[in-house]
């Protein structure tokens, strides 16, 4: 399965998992946490040199506690240690002890995005001085999957000492009546205590239009939330206050947005495909430790993927490295070394991997950034 296919599934597991947890319903929660946990452990079985291996292993433990939690705890009796044990663990599962392992020179071109992101946050927190008027706290990211957007928010926590927050719906939103919307000041609160103690903060809000969009049929719950959200946002943008402190959002669905929290994100950045330029990087970060044969043409092979994304790319590689594998255990027992990797083992795994975007579906992130550009 493709990488951007197992992500999308681990997340639909997960906002189910989310829906049955406001629920009430124990049985649903769990069932759908373990089939999200299930998913995130295959992709770390499958992808064991993916830099954000970190990240999904976090996520994965928050879940593994949330199951915990859902089985042990009873219809009224021991209710509000329950509700106790949950308010400490909300910031247990969010704040990652062990940045992932990404810096932006893994980052293929985006050079646009991560100067943005330098300028808004690298610089402040170097020489905070230079910024009488105070320095953007909200960074948007959007585009297509697979693009490189959780990858650029995991490099900016290596750019920085300080502390990485990686929050998702299933960390923040609880069954509990009014207690979503705590764990959310929860979290800018103990972002506050830190950088009041001389630590940078990066709250990182994965697939953020699932937590903050708007959607019909939602329930008040909902609402609170995105209140709860826009409240402390005003909080961290205060001028009057250096704080270092900065909310990066991530979303393949920006239009799901409301206009009120468009604003709150001073910069919103466009993570497109990737050009000839990028295409091109991506093939030798992704080859550099492989074996290829001198008739490899990586420049045709740069043509021939315009319009797939990074995370294509990679399994386009990965596809035709494990197909040469298959072959050497196939016919040599795994006996010797395998044979280099051959122009002819890539196009023909081009024939059957075609780009995971739709042409007309860039069209309306390129509407859209055009509208709400700011860089």
């Amino acid at each position: 399965m493709a990488f951007p296919y197992l992500q999308e599934m681990a997340t639909r597991y997960a906002r189910a998992a989310v829906a049955a947890d406001k629920d009430g319903d124990y049985d649903a929660a769990i069932q759908n946490y373990r089939k999200a946990i299930e998913i995130l452990t295959k992709i770390v079985r499958m992808y064991p040199d993916s830099p954000l291996i970190s990240t999904y292993l976090e996520t994965i433990k928050s879940y593994e506690k949330r199951i915990q939690q859902l089985q042990n705890e009873a219809e009224t009796v021991g209710a509000e240690r329950g509700r106790d044990s949950e308010r400490k663990d909300v910031l247990d599962d969010v704040v990652l002890t062990q940045k992932p392992n990404v810096k932006f020179d893994d980052i293929a071109d985006l050079k646009e995005a991560k100067q943005a992101i330098t300028e808004a946050i690298i610089y402040p927190i170097k020489r905070p001085d230079l910024f009488p008027l105070g320095w953007p706290r909200g960074i948007l990211l959007f585009g297509p999957p697979g693009c490189g957007k959780t990858m650029l928010a995991a490099a900016v926590a290596n750019e920085i000492n300080g502390f990485f927050i990686y929050a998702d719906a299933a960390s923040i939103m609880s069954k509990w009546l009014g207690e979503a919307e705590k764990n959310v000041s929860r979290i800018f609160k103990f972002a506050r205590e830190k950088t009041q103690e001389g630590a940078p903060v990066i709250i990182f809000i994965d697939e953020i239009d699932a937590l903050l969009g708007t959607f019909s049929g939602e329930i008040g719950g909902e609402v609170r939330v995105r209140n709860q959200f826009l409240k402390e946002m005003d909080g961290i943008q205060d001028k009057d206050k250096k704080l270092h402190i900065y909310v990066i959002g991530a979303t393949n669905k920006p239009w799901q947005l409301d206009e009120a929290f468009i604003r709150r994100f001073n910069k919103r950045i466009f993570i497109p495909l990737p050009d000839k330029e990028a295409r091109t990087q991506l093939f030798e970060i992704y080859t550099k430790d492989l074996s290829l044969s001198e008739d490899v043409d990586i420049a045709k092979l740069v043509e021939l993927t315009e319009g797939y994304t990074a995370s294509d790319i990679r399994d386009v590689i990965q596809a035709a490295h494990l197909k040469v594998i298959r072959e050497f255990f196939e016919k040599d027992l795994g006996n010797g070394e395998p044979r280099k990797i051959t122009m002819d083992d890539f196009m023909e795994i081009l024939k059957i991997r075609k780009p995971s975007v739709d042409p007309l579906y860039v069209k309306r992130y390129e509407a859209w950034f055009e509208k709400f550009k700011a860089l």
